[in-house]
């Protein structure tokens, strides 16, 4: 067989094989395979590498997913001395990433990462599985709560995107070694990801992720590109009066879940006029150590403090304070809450209020102690990160 033949077939055979092994199959299965087809394999191996079936990186996921469940029990001894080791300092960087919770988000994550999941999340993209081409994407992280820019790296990637971070200062390790993980199991993801802690450059299109002063600069810096822009949002919760006290109790998680820094996060909850809170909030006492946390306590204290200055009223337990307040975003330490005649009412106000709110906690949307465990298809701000990204093609 002519060498120039070999060379079109070659060619050709890359740009199908799945993964490097195939195309080596494929060029040794020709029968006057030398030196010169060999060169020809190793011509075309970069190219191929950068091409990565949707298949092979929900295969990569799965196993990323399987590896921190069982790391995470102390299974798996390649990764789970080390990454108990990375859980336990965190509280050194940052004292509100305590162990607790750091491995709260990092098993939220790990129990996503199933085959199955992965599977019905990608198949609402029928595009995904012809991608055949990748925009650099840039992606500013928050650091409020443990791998809290996890989601968008996952969507980058699932994508077939390339991925460039700029990491948080508030988190900068944790986002890094799992990456690390995921690129021992497939190092076809190296080329793919870039993490910065300075300036992000080089991208098509951007996701940044803030608080509401930040977001303006991203309006400004980012604006002419294709962009997602997150600004602050808050959750809340609706009781209407016939939860049980094991819904209550779940309610518990919603709120003290991350000391209420996260988005998903309830920071204000609405209650039927005559409502005995006082007796709802027996149902969160295992929470109460949450107060032995110094910069928990330090909030406690100063919020506290300005009530009584001011003369407000509120209700202490010890270790929260709740306020009747019209707002949503409550300060650390406090939960506000407010009484409501009419259901219809309430449920009319959250959704003028959607702007602000991330999650609705109640029987009839998000169940109670579910609001921190999203599914890979619950997207921040009910924007669609896949559809964005597939949109910039």
């Amino acid at each position: 067989m002519a060498i120039n033949h070999l060379s079109h077939s070659a060619q050709i055979s890359v740009k199908l094989c799945v993964n490097l092994r195939e195309t080596f199959l494929f060029l040794q299965s020709f029968a006057d395979y030398n030196l010169q087809s060999y060169a020809e394999f190793n011509k075309f191996a970069a190219f191929n590498q950068a091409i990565m079936t949707l298949n092979e990186r929900i295969e990569s996921f799965s196993e990323l997913g399987r590896i921190l469940r069982n790391s995470l029990e102390g299974a798996d001894t390649r990764y789970s001395s080390d990454l108990e080791k990375l859980i336990n300092d965190q509280q050194y960087k940052n004292q509100w990433l305590t162990p607790e919770n750091v491995r709260m988000a990092i098993k939220a994550i790990a129990d996503e990462l199933t085959h199955e999941n992965l599977i019905n999340w990608t198949n609402r993209y029928p595009s995904l599985d012809s991608v055949d081409s990748a925009i650099n994407v840039g992606v500013i992280m928050a650091g409020n709560i443990p791998l809290v820019g996890f989601h968008d790296f996952l969507s980058v990637l699932i994508s077939g995107n390339n991925l460039i971070a700029k990491t948080s200062s508030k988190d900068p390790e944790l986002i890094v070694y799992i990456s690390n993980m995921l690129c021992n199991i497939n190092p076809g993801f190296k080329k793919k990801i870039t993490f910065t802690d300075g300036l992000i450059k080089g991208f098509d299109a951007v996701i940044a992720t803030g608080n509401d002063n930040s977001s303006r600069y991203f309006e400004y810096y980012f604006g002419k590109y294709p962009h997602i822009i997150r600004r602050n949002r808050n959750s809340v919760a609706i009781i209407e009066g016939f939860e049980t006290e094991a819904e209550l109790s779940k309610l518990g998680s919603d709120i003290f879940s991350y000391f209420g820094l996260g988005c998903r996060s309830v920071s204000k909850i609405y209650l039927p006029s005559g409502y005995d809170i006082t007796e709802m909030t027996h149902n969160w006492s295992r929470y109460s150590t949450i107060i032995n946390h110094n910069k928990y306590a330090n909030n406690y204290d100063y919020n506290k403090a300005v009530f009584l200055v001011n003369k407000e009223k509120f209700i202490d337990t010890g270790y929260l304070l709740l306020k009747e307040n019209k707002g949503i975003a409550s300060p650390v330490s406090v939960l506000y809450f407010d009484l409501y005649n009419s259901i219809n009412e309430v449920f009319q106000e959250v959704e003028d209020s959607r702007e602000k709110i991330q999650c609705i906690v109640n029987r009839r949307n998000i169940p109670f102690g579910m609001a921190q465990s999203p599914r890979l298809w619950d997207y921040a701000d009910g924007t669609d990160t896949i559809d964005f990204l597939l949109k910039k093609k």
